[in-house]
């Protein structure tokens, strides 16, 4: 009746925007993210008849409203799939990030997919990942590739036997680094989804995201670092002109987002590195290299956003840019009972 469990956060490569159905969170077309370890989301829960009503914790503050609205739908269709009696109990939840939320790192992503397997496990479904993909997808349709892990691409359709997530064998798995460089602003991707086929700039990127998925797809099983992470960063612009262009204008970037993406241009033009960058929903950047140019990559990455002084020398006064190095994540696992957070 208790149960931990382990995902690492998405960064969306071909990404989704917007749904046809907001319940059951159906995208209009399929995507494909990488996930990034090792940052992590630790979720434990327990169905126990001894609570008045199910109770969510993520990061020691107690969920309500909206927030506890998504979680309540993963557990509800855990209750719905659920033949142990035990389910119907109230269940405790308790979550903790391994790295900052609500900046554009894919905390949903993680979350989701760590609550999802564990309510699983709990509950004693007995599910495949693409099947526990589906009810993390109730929470967040990125979640439902972070079940699955490493290269994921969840499939669009109007039902689970259709729109689940399945893993993308690839070569670049072991060799893949992302510098994400943090830049901190408060975002909410909820309403842009709400509005996305609103914008006038929608129906161009459904024209073209098709080629780019089995661009992707291809690249991935070729082992073709250029051509996957070069059609990521072509679709994080993509991306942002349709929020951009919707009723709300979303605007996520920020000085320090340019910044970044001008310094990853110049180490490509000027040192030949292969790098690229990339954007979900947020400000925060995914700087994608490989583990060769890994060091050079994260330094010119943390210096932006220290500011120049008349000579054009970097100062002194700024720490720049926090970053992270990330690796391929795997894909959400149950954790034994001595890591339970509670």
């Amino acid at each position: 009746m208790k149960a931990t469990a382990k995902a690492h956060p998405i960064q969306g490569l071909v990404k989704y925007h917007g749904m046809r159905d907001e319940q059951l969170r159906l995208p209009y077309h399929d995507s494909i993210s990488v996930c990034t370890a090792p940052s992590h989301t630790k979720t434990t829960v327990e169905f126990d008849p001894d609570l008045d009503s199910d109770t969510f914790v993520v990061g020691g503050e107690e969920l309500a409203d909206h927030e506890a609205d998504r979680v309540a739908s993963v557990v509800s269709r855990v209750r719905e799939l659920a033949d142990a009696d035990h389910a119907d109990y109230p269940v405790r939840l308790e979550s903790e990030n391994s790295f900052p939320s609500n900046v554009g790192l894919g905390s949903s992503s993680s979350g989701f997919a760590a609550a999802a397997t564990a309510l699983a496990e709990a509950a004693d479904l007995g599910l495949s990942l693409p099947e526990i993909s589906t009810i993390a997808r109730r929470g967040s349709s990125s979640a439902a590739r972070a079940v699955t892990g490493g290269f994921s691409d969840l499939h669009a359709g109007l039902n689970d036997e259709d729109c689940r997530s399945e893993r993308l064998d690839s070569p670049l798995e072991d060799d893949v680094r992302i510098v994400a460089g943090l830049v901190p602003a408060y975002k909410e991707t909820e309403a842009a989804h709400r509005e996305a086929a609103d914008s006038h700039m929608f129906e161009a990127r459904l024209a073209h995201v098709h080629d780019q998925l089995a661009e992707v797809r291809d690249a991935l099983r070729e082992g073709d670092f250029q051509r996957v992470f070069e059609t990521a960063e072509h679709d994080s612009l993509s991306l942002a002109a349709t929020t951009m262009t919707g009723p709300a204008g979303w605007v996520y970037w920020k000085p320090d987002t340019i910044e970044i993406f001008n310094a990853v241009r110049e180490l490509r033009e000027d040192e030949g590195v292969p790098v690229y960058f990339s954007t979900d929903t947020g400000a925060s950047v995914y700087v994608n290299t490989t583990a060769e140019h890994v060091e050079r990559v994260e330094e010119v990455v943390a210096d932006c956003g220290v500011p120049e002084d008349a000579s054009g020398a970097r100062g002194t006064e700024s720490h720049g840019v926090e970053t992270m190095v990330w690796e391929v994540g795997g894909p959400a696992e149950v954790l034994p009972e001595s890591e339970a957070l509670f």
